[in-house]
């Protein structure tokens, strides 16, 4: 979607700025919101892709003004709702008011090791890649209403393919469809001009992770 999340090559937002010695946690409650992920992920209620497009529905002004873990713990809120685990009278008191929904499993100390594994997003495919190292192709002008991992500045231009990246699951088709409709992956490197115009520099390369959907040859 086009949201206030896809910033690349935006002005007026400033320097990135590395904060020395940064903690783990600025706040008590963000590492709190990090257990929150994983128990909430672990009941299976949705994914990464999803939870990805749930941050990306966020108000601007919202989304603008909260923080890393700030924006994971609104996401949640509406997640909760959204999946029926909980409703806006249950967040407004803090504590449960009815009965708990069923769900698939509940994470234990014992499912810890699972939890906080990464499972592959390989998938097998029953046919070959469209395009190889070294192809020309150009990226689809796509304004799609749900999520997608295409960002905007890369959008009808023209890249070379790098890499190959193997077959994975498809984040649009996950949180659109609700399948994975596993696609190739490609690495595509674009010229900086090409991004953004002759004044950009001459010596800068782009890489963009991108999916077979994305592309047409050039």
């Amino acid at each position: 979607m086009n949201g206030v999340h896809d910033m690349g090559g935006m002005h007026g937002f400033g320097k990135i700025v590395t904060e020395p010695n940064e903690p783990i946690f600025h706040e008590p409650w963000e590492g709190r919101v990090l257990a929150m992920n994983f128990a909430l992920f672990y009941l299976g209620q949705w994914n990464m892709d999803i939870s990805r497009y749930w941050i990306e529905k966020l108000p601007a002004a919202l989304y603008l003004s909260a923080s890393y873990y700030g924006k994971w713990h609104f996401s949640f809120e509406e997640m909760a709702q959204h999946y029926g685990l909980v409703d806006a009278n249950e967040l407004a008191a803090g504590h449960a008011l009815r009965a708990p929904k069923p769900v698939q499993r509940i994470m234990t100390k014992a499912d810890l090791n699972f939890a906080f594994s990464r499972r592959s997003p390989t998938r097998p495919s029953a046919s070959a890649p469209l395009f190889g190292p070294g192809d020309r192709v150009r990226t689809k002008n796509i304004n799609p209403a749900s999520h997608t991992r295409l960002p905007r500045y890369a959008r009808d231009r023209i890249g070379t393919v790098e890499a190959v990246r193997g077959c994975h699951v498809y984040p649009d088709a996950v949180v659109s469809e609700g399948s994975e409709i596993p696609q190739w992956l490609y690495t595509v490197v674009f010229d900086a001009r090409t991004l953004w115009g002759e004044e950009s520099d001459p010596t800068v390369r782009v890489s963009v992770e991108a999916f077979e959907p994305y592309l047409v040859a050039a």
